[in-house]
C-alpha cells in the first residue's frame, strides 16, 4: 500500500493536481514502455543499484534476466481507486465473509495481538482489519514476480524515480537476507507478504515477532502481525483513539465544510449540529477532526481523526481508510451504516477526464484532467453546484454529469 506509500504497503496513489496541460504539453508525455525500451533501461537500473551499495552477485541475480511485465503498466493505468464509486468499492472489502473470517482470527491470535497492543498501541481490530483488507487474511499475497514487476514500472515514465528506489531497496532485501528472487512473490507494484509491505517499508519496519531469527513476511503471521504494529506506530498511530464514525448531519448543513483540508473540534461539530449516528451529541472535546462524505450527500457521513491520516500513510485512498476502521469497528460487533449506501454506478476514467475538461472550459478549476477524481476535482464540482443550486457536496453523482455536460455545450455555442 509510504508517505503516500513511498514507505510502505500496496501501492495504491492518488495523484496531484497542477494546472491543466496545454496541447503542447499533453504531446511531451512518453509513450508507454515497450519491451525495447526496457531492454534499454536495464543496464541504467543496474548502474543506480551499484551506486546504491548492492554488490555485483546481487545485481545480477535480480536483473540479468529481469523481464518486461506489460500487465504491469495496465494495471498502473487502472487502478480500483481510480474508476469505483464509494459504495462499489466499501461493498467489495467489508463482506460478510471478511468480517466474520477476521472474528475468527482475532479469536485465534488473541495472545500475539494483545501483547502487541500493549507493546505498540495499535488495537487488535485494527491489525486484523489491515491484514484482511490487504491479503484477505493471507490468502491473496500476489503472484508477481516483485524484482521484474518493480523493474518494469522504475522504467516507465509516470512513477520512475518512486519505483527505481523500491526496485534498489528490494535488491537491497534480497542481499541483506539472502532470498532468491523466486522467492520475492507479491502484488503487480512489488508489495510482499501477509500484510503487502513495499521493499522500503519491509527493511525499515518488518520484525521477527516468533523469534526464529529471521523475518518472513510471506510465511510467518507473528512476523507480519508484529511488523504491521510497528510500522503502524511509526507511522504516528495515536494510541487509544478511534479512526472516526459516522455521524448524522442536519438540515441546512453548509456542505462547504467537508473535506479533510478543513477540520474543526468536536464541540465546534456538535455547535453545527452535527450528532451520533443515535442522535447523541458528539461532546465538547477541543479533539480535531474533518467530516467527509465519500458517497455525497445521500450517503454516510463521517468525523475523521489524527488515526484516520495514519491509515492514509498506509494507502493514500479516502476510501481505503474508511474501509479499514469501518471493518475493524465491524469485527468488534459494530453493525451497518446507519444511513444506506446509494446506488451508483462505477465511472470510467473518460468519463471523468471529460467531466474534468468541461468543468475546465465552465471555468471551474480543476487542474489536469486525468481521469482521477482528487481534491482539485472535487472542489470544482463544489463550485459548478453552488452556481447552479445544487447541493454542494462535491460528489459526481450521475445527474451532475448531465448538469456539466449541458452546461459545457451551451458555452460552446455562444
Amino acid at each position: 500500500m509510504k508517505t503516500l506509500k513511498a514507505l510502505g504497503l500496496s501501492c495504491i496513489l492518488i495523484s496531484g493536481f497542477g494546472n491543466a496541460q496545454t496541447a503542447t504539453e499533453q504531446q511531451t508525455i512518453p509513450a508507454d514502455l515497450t519491451a525495447e525500451t526496457f531492454a534499454a533501461c536495464l543496464p541504467e537500473l543496474s548502474q543506480k543499484a551499484k551506486q546504491a551499495g548492492i554488490d555485483d552477485s546481487t545485481i545480477a541475480r535480480g536483473l540479468s534476466n529481469a523481464q518486461f511485465i506489460p500487465n504491469v503498466i495496465k494495471y498502473d493505468r487502472n487502478q480500483p481507486e481510480f474508476v469505483r464509486t464509494f459504495p462499489n468499492y466499501i461493498s467489495k472489502r467489508v463482506t460478510d465473509w471478511r468480517i466474520n473470517k477476521g472474528r475468527d482470527l482475532l479469536a485465534k491470535h488473541k495472545d500475539l495481538l494483545q501483547d502487541l497492543y500493549e507493546e505498540y498501541g495499535i488495537p487488535q481490530r485494527y491489525i486484523v482489519a489491515f491484514w484482511g483488507l490487504e491479503t484477505n487474511f493471507g490468502g491473496i499475497k500476489g503472484k508477481m514476480p516483485i524484482i521484474d514487476s518493480l523493474a518494469t514500472l522504475a522504467c516507465d515514465y509516470r512513477r520512475s524515480e518512486f519505483f527505481t528506489k523500491e526496485l534498489i531497496h528490494s535488491l537491497e532485501l534480497m542481499q541483506r537476507e539472502a532470498l532468491p528472487k523466486e522467492q520475492m512473490i507479491g502484488s503487480w507494484a512489488g508489495a510482499m507478504g501477509h500484510t503487502q509491505f513495499m521493499p522500503s517499508a519491509y527493511l525499515q519496519y518488518a520484525k521477527d515477532g516468533d523469534n526464529d531469527g529471521k523475518v518472513d513476511l510471506w510465511n510467518s503471521v507473528p512476523d507480519a502481525l508484529t511488523s504491521a504494529a510497528h510500522f503502524l506506530k511509526n507511522l504516528g498511530w495515536q494510541a487509544g483513539y478511534r479512526w472516526g464514525r459516522e455521524v448524522i448531519l442536519p438540515e441546512g448543513f453548509d456542505y462547504s465544510l467537508i473535506g479533510r483540508d478543513k477540520s474543526k473540534t468536536l464541540a465546534q461539530w456538535s455547535e453545527l449540529g452535527v450528532s451520533r449516528t443515535n442522535g447523541a451529541s458528539l461532546g465538547n472535546s477541543d479533539l480535531k477532526s474533518s467530516l467527509l462524505l465519500p458517497a455525497g450527500h445521500k450517503g454516510p457521513a463521517f468525523v475523521v481523526y489524527k488515526n484516520f491520516d495514519v491509515i492514509m500513510r498506509w494507502n493514500f485512498s479516502e476510501f481505503y481508510a474508511i474501509s479499514v476502521g469501518y471493518l475493524a469497528d465491524r469485527l468488534t460487533g459494530a453493525g451497518h451504516f446507519s444511513v444506506p449506501l446509494p446506488d451508483l454506478p462505477n465511472y470510467s476514467i473518460a468519463q471523468v477526464k471529460d467531466l474534468q475538461m468541461k468543468l475546465n472550459q465552465l471555468g471551474f478549476d480543476v487542474g489536469t484532467a486525468d481521469g482521477i477524481m482528487g481534491p482539485a476535482t472535487r472542489r470544482g464540482i463544489q463550485g459548478f453546484q453552488s452556481a447552479n443550486e445544487f447541493i454542494a457536496d462535491g460528489f459526481p453523482a450521475p445527474e451532475l454529469f448531465d448538469a456539466v455536460s449541458e452546461a459545457a455545450n451551451s458555452s460552446s455555442v455562444l
